[in-house]
């Protein structure tokens, strides 16, 4: 039986893990969260469905957001739908800060079962993910719907259709009394290796990049989540005939809330003063209600 720990000096929790294998023209990210995302899911009573689906949003986050370069860009995953059970899942990431807040009808998700589709949870509804780059001020946004039968899936249509980006998600997540763990791998084919190179069509059936498809489909949900297998060794298990495979250890993931009284004031301070004036309640105090860390703070503008 594998242990909980894993051996002094290799990645375990809440730590990406950045890789290259550059005879394939391919790049890739592989996390595990496992304290932070307890922490991020105690702040709401969440029933099994809506944790797992939660823990998998972050782990998509993580994966995506720390694509960037920029450390103080950020990604922001929003599901959204109309009719869905599930009316509202968002996750940002940013820095290493992530943070994650499902809305949905108790009711509704209770005459579903134990394990709910994807459309049974969201209907017709669609996924927005969004790249704020904070160095150049540039926003990119790509919506894609909310098809096939995981996030997962979604992510990539959305690298396949927004980006031009060959990319291969997998995900693995683990619920029991000591809490839960998440984990992700991505894949991507870059063409010719080149970042930011104008990609004129997708080759998703390139040699490289059918060869590292096949590669990464091979980890499980299982090994994903095995708290006393390192990530490096994972690494090692899918990759090791690769002639060179590039690791770097990435950013620490931190629960990254950025709720505070002093940030509520000053977001109020842009409203006018009979707006304001609205917001207060008998005792003069405004209520603001932070979704993500459950939390309600008064503001005393006076």
């Amino acid at each position: 039986m594998a242990s909980n720990t894993v051996s002094s000096g290799a990645t375990g929790f809440d730590q990406v893990l950045a890789f290259t294998i550059p005879d394939r023209n391919a790049r890739g990210r592989i996390v595990r969260l496992g304290p932070v995302l307890d922490e991020v899911i105690a702040a709401h009573s969440y029933p099994a469905p809506i944790r797992h689906l939660l823990a998998e949003a972050l782990v998509l986050a993580t994966l995506l957001g720390s694509l960037l370069k920029d450390e103080q860009g950020q990604l922001t995953m929003q599901a959204q739908t109309q009719d869905g059970v599930v009316d509202l899942l968002v996750c940002d990431f940013r820095g290493g800060e992530l943070r994650g807040y499902a809305r949905f009808d108790r009711a509704r998700l209770d005459d579903l079962g134990p394990s709910p589709s994807l459309r049974a949870l969201f209907g017709d509804g669609y996924l927005a993910i969004t790249f704020d780059l904070a160095a150049t001020g540039q926003r990119y946004q790509g919506i894609v719907p909310l098809e096939g039968e995981t996030l997962a899936a979604a992510c990539e249509s959305y690298f396949l259709q927004s980006e031009q980006i060959p990319t291969l998600i997998r995900l693995g997540v683990r619920s029991d009394a000591n809490g839960c763990i998440a984990g992700g791998m991505l894949i991507q084919h870059l063409p010719e290796g080149e970042e930011g190179r104008e990609r004129l069509h997708v080759q998703l059936d390139h040699p490289e990049w059918e060869h590292m498809r096949i590669m990464g489909s091979a980890v499980s949900a299982r090994e994903l989540v095995a708290a006393g297998l390192d990530l490096e060794t994972l690494l090692w298990r899918l990759f090791h005939e690769e002639q060179e495979v590039r690791v770097e250890p990435g950013m620490q993931i931190v629960k990254g809330c950025r709720c505070t009284s002093d940030y509520y004031r000053s977001v109020l301070s842009r409203f006018g003063a009979a707006e304001r004036e609205e917001m207060r309640n008998e005792d003069g105090l405004i209520l603001v209600d932070c979704a993500f860390c459950s939390k309600v703070f008064e503001i005393d503008l006076d």
